[in-house]
């Protein structure tokens, strides 16, 4: 029995911090959130570590495009048990189109667990070059990352078509999250999107997916964090062939009315935006973005960390985004390093 007690003894006091953490959390809103956020960051860099023995796996067996596809359902297998939160997906189906560029909208951390259960198999994601060159290069090679040169509008432009023309040799998807930063108010809308995204589908002709993420707001904010289900449609694909670069602008207006109108449509606990704020919106945003490569600003938020699918195709891999970190986790701010590693893609001229 000594025995027994011996073993079991030291189990008991480690546990001791565990059961005061949930005895916090338990009386204190805001104490949960803390904790909560911890937590999630947590399993986001141990589900990070423990993947990057697979990503060699899959590269030694020719299947290096699996990757993120493989790290992201272990991630969402993972933090849907911790933490309550799950993904209802409508348009599943429409994923199956290769090669595409995935761009969805951007609110918060959480949409790691988003591209955790949408992120279909052969999706790479494309990076800042100088990444290349951090701890998490390597891994990134490993999972068949797509480096862009942002170092000037040509540079920016040659990146640019050089990544189409990877995407379209491999049949390969890539994710971008288009508005260039994270948005999450209590209102369903969307930022601008940026024009890189769109000028990187055109000169490739490779039709792009909007993926649109309900708005979460109720489940997720500064001071809450919460459970509950996420809804999440994917769009039909919209073709891009045919059209120039000149075309960009006047696509990335559409695709984002696209997305605002189902955004609204599936967001049922998000207040709706009045006439007079969409019209509004309509008179004041320009049909075409300034023509420059966009530079990251730093902005204050809550914990989080990075990821890479910016993802906007960027809007960063699942893996970036979990290997990569920042300190806070942005709710209406500007561009920030997260956001660095997941959208990428500046604004080229035409």
């Amino acid at each position: 029995m000594s025995f027994i007690v011996s073993l079991f003894k030291p189990l008991a006091y480690l546990s001791l911090p565990i059961l005061f953490l949930r005895s916090l959390a338990g009386t204190s809103p805001l104490a949960r959130y803390y904790i909560r956020a911890a937590a999630y960051a947590g399993t986001l860099a141990t589900v990070a570590s423990g993947c990057i023995v697979a990503a060699v796996g899959f590269t030694a067996v020719g299947k290096q495009h699996d990757v993120n596809h493989f790290v992201a359902r272990v991630f969402y297998a993972t933090v849907t048990r911790l933490f309550g939160i799950t993904v209802e997906l409508e348009g599943e189906e429409h994923l199956n189109s290769r090669p595409a560029i995935l761009m969805s909208n951007h609110q918060s951390m959480l949409d790691i667990i988003i591209l955790g259960r949408v992120m279909p198999k052969q999706t790479s994601i494309i990076s800042k070059e100088s990444i290349k060159y951090s701890p998490l290069g390597p891994f990134m090679l490993l999972s068949g990352t797509i480096f862009i040169n942002r170092g000037n509008n040509a540079q920016a432009v040659k990146s640019l078509n050089d990544a189409g023309n990877l995407i379209k040799k491999n049949k390969i998807s890539t994710w971008i999250f288009p508005e260039g930063t994270r948005h999450l108010s209590a209102k369903s809308d969307m930022l601008p999107l940026k024009k890189g995204g769109f000028h990187l589908a055109v000169s490739a002709g490779i039709p792009i997916i909007p993926i649109v993420v309900e708005n979460y707001y109720h489940i997720y904010h500064s001071g809450l964090f919460g459970e509950g289900k996420i809804k999440v449609k994917v769009l039909p694909p919209i073709p891009t062939v045919g059209l120039t670069s000149k075309d960009a602008g006047e696509l990335a207006v559409r695709v984002r009315e696209q997305m605002l109108e189902t955004l609204h449509e599936i967001s049922t606990h998000a207040v709706k935006p009045a006439a007079s704020e969409k019209v509004q919106e309509l008179a004041q945003e320009p049909l075409v973005a300034p023509e420059v490569i966009s530079e990251p600003v730093v902005e204050p938020a809550s914990p989080s960390t990075s990821s890479a699918l910016g993802v906007s195709s960027s809007t960063a891999s699942i893996v970036s985004s979990l290997s990569s970190r920042s300190s806070r986790a942005s709710e209406n701010g500007a561009e920030t390093e997260e956001d660095e590693g997941m959208i990428l893609v500046g604004r080229p001229s035409n």
